[in-house]
C-alpha cells in the first residue's frame, strides 16, 4: 500500500523480510562469500605489512647508504681527475674540475636515493606520455 507524505509524494512502504524467509542455500552462499572476503582481506593485509617492512630500512643503514653514495662520487671524480692530470700533465686543473664534477654527481645520487629527483629515464618516459610522442624509437 502506498501512503502519501505531507508533501504529497508517494512513499512506498519497505517490504519487511523475516529471518525465516531466507533459504539455507542463500545463507550458505552468503557465508561462503563472507569467508572469501575475509581471506582476501587477510592476504592483502599481510602483503601490505610485508611491503612496509621490506621498503623501510633502519636509519643507520639508510644513512650509511647515502653517505657512501656521496663519498663514492667525490672519490671517483678525484680519481678520474688525477688520472687525466698524470696522463696529460695538466696538474691541478683536471683534479679540480673532476672533484667538482664528482661532488655534483654525489649530490645528485643522494637526491635520487631520497626520491627528490627522479631518474632521467623516468622523466623522459613521463614527458613522452604527456606529449603523446614516443620516446623509445628504434630505427632499424
Amino acid at each position: 500500500m502506498i501512503e502519501r507524505s505531507p508533501g504529497g509524494d508517494p512513499e512506498p512502504k519497505p517490504a519487511k523480510r523475516s529471518a525465516a524467509a531466507t533459504s539455507p542455500a542463500e545463507e550458505a552462499a552468503l557465508a561462503a562469500r563472507l569467508e572469501r572476503l575475509g581471506e582476501s582481506l587477510e592476504a592483502r593485509r599481510t602483503a601490505e605489512e610485508a611491503e612496509k617492512s621490506r621498503g623501510r630500512s633502519s636509519g643507520f643503514g639508510r644513512a650509511t647508504k647515502i653517505a657512501s653514495e656521496f663519498v663514492a662520487g667525490v672519490i671517483v671524480g678525484g680519481g678520474v681527475g688525477w688520472a687525466i692530470d698524470r696522463g696529460l700533465g695538466t696538474a691541478p686543473w683536471g683534479m679540480i674540475l673532476f672533484v667538482l664534477l664528482g661532488f655534483a654527481a654525489g649530490v645528485l645520487n643522494v637526491l635520487r636515493a631520497e626520491g627528490v629527483v627522479a631518474d632521467a629515464g623516468v622523466r623522459l618516459r613521463e614527458a613522452g606520455r604527456n606529449s603523446g610522442t614516443p620516446t623509445d624509437r628504434s630505427d632499424g
